[in-house]
């Protein structure tokens, strides 16, 4: 059924986006390619929370939402007021969660002793296609955000790799014993020689850009007149998932202030669609999109927000999103943050589910 799925989705592909080729400019996304895309992916249905802390001192954020053994499961990650460690929930319909455990710690003498924030990596990123994660090499892949600075994303960090036997057990996962792209690097570039923050990784079986696994991540590097250092998107490039290097000099998206970040990344037939969020460049921070033909250039939407704050649980902050399309909706699940920096996890869709019951402890 899923197979029969996915041939209709791509049989469909052509007439949701014109037909659309590559032109002979492959750096630049037409308006009306843009346009439709928005069409597609827009989810104007709040449903409200889906996960939320076990208690008013702690935090939930970033969701992974991928499929396996026709099951739905969410890696996200908890800040418990020290730092960042990575859990697990499951799921029947995508929308009620319950949590299955822990997959990555604190440690102890480490470098990524108070930071272990973990994202899942090799998921299917066609359009409405499976969303199963892909084994390499026998295990199972996560990037994550590291460090051993305590506090909420302080200190240094980096990327770390992570891998597993199993996807759906809640045991911890092995790690490679250091970063794998950092600051510190003697290669770092202008654009992320001050700290990493959030990674995504793909398996581009059709080498775009010449390597296998593409990996995008936001880094904040040197300061901007008055002092500001934004946050930009970069890319890295594996032929292993253990050895990295940074693409190219520059970063791919830079809106010249405050964040972009938080890349998750699917394909529309030809067309690349790199959902993100942004903050501070205008108020309070939002999910956008951006469109590319060869994964390097990329034209970024200029209309209305795909997420932004309007309800009592995300009037802060609506962002970092992870958007899915499955039996004929669209779920952009994101961090909702209100006035008083609560943070869970909610879900909006493109067609009306209803509202969730969920509330954040103690409300």
């Amino acid at each position: 059924m899923r197979f029969t799925t996915t041939i209709f989705m791509i049989a469909l592909l052509p007439l949701l986006y014109g037909c659309q080729k590559k032109s002979s400019d492959t750096t630049h996304v037409s308006p009306t390619v843009m346009e439709r895309v928005y069409e597609e992916i827009k989810t104007p249905y709040k449903y409200g929370l889906v996960v939320v802390p076990t208690s008013r001192d702690k935090m939930v954020d970033s969701p992974s939402v991928f499929r396996h053994d026709s099951s739905w499961y969410m890696i996200y990650i908890v800040f418990d007021g020290t730092g960042y460690e990575t859990w697990l929930a499951h799921s029947d319909d995508l929308l009620t969660w319950e949590t299955s455990g822990k997959l990555m710690s604190f440690t102890e003498n480490r470098w990524d002793a108070r930071q272990k924030a973990g994202y899942i990596a090799l998921q299917d990123y066609e359009w409405g296609g499976s969303y199963e994660v892909e084994a390499f090499n026998d295990k199972y892949w996560m990037s994550y955000l590291g460090g051993e600075t305590e506090g909420y994303e302080a200190g240094t960090l980096g990327v770390g790799i992570a891998y597993t036997d199993s996807l759906t057990r809640a045991k911890e996962w092995e790690r490679l014993d250091g970063p794998v792209l950092s600051a510190k690097d003697a290669d770092a570039r202008w654009y992320d020689n001050t700290t990493i923050y959030k990674s995504t990784v793909i398996h581009d079986r059709e080498l775009t850009i010449g390597y296998p696994f593409v990996m995008f991540y936001n880094a904040k590097g040197e300061a901007i007149e008055g002092g500001e250092k934004p946050e930009r998107i970069a890319m890295a490039v594996s032929n292993d998932m253990v050895h990295w290097k940074r693409w190219k000099q520059e970063p791919v998206i830079d809106h010249q202030a405050g964040i972009s970040g938080d890349a998750f990344i699917t394909k529309m037939e030809e067309l690349w669609v790199m959902f993100y969020f942004g903050a501070f460049w205008k108020p309070n921070a939002f999910d956008r999109f951006a469109c590319s033909y060869d994964l390097v250039n990329w034209t970024t939407w200029e209309g209305n927000d795909l997420i932004a704050p309007s309800e009592p649980y995300d009037n802060l902050y609506a962002h970092k999103p992870c958007v899915i399309k499955h039996n004929d909706v669209v779920y952009h699940f994101y961090c909702a943050v209100n006035q008083e920096g609560e943070r869970s996890i909610a879900v909006a869709t493109s067609k009306d589910l209803g509202k969730s019951t969920l509330k954040f402890p103690g409300d």
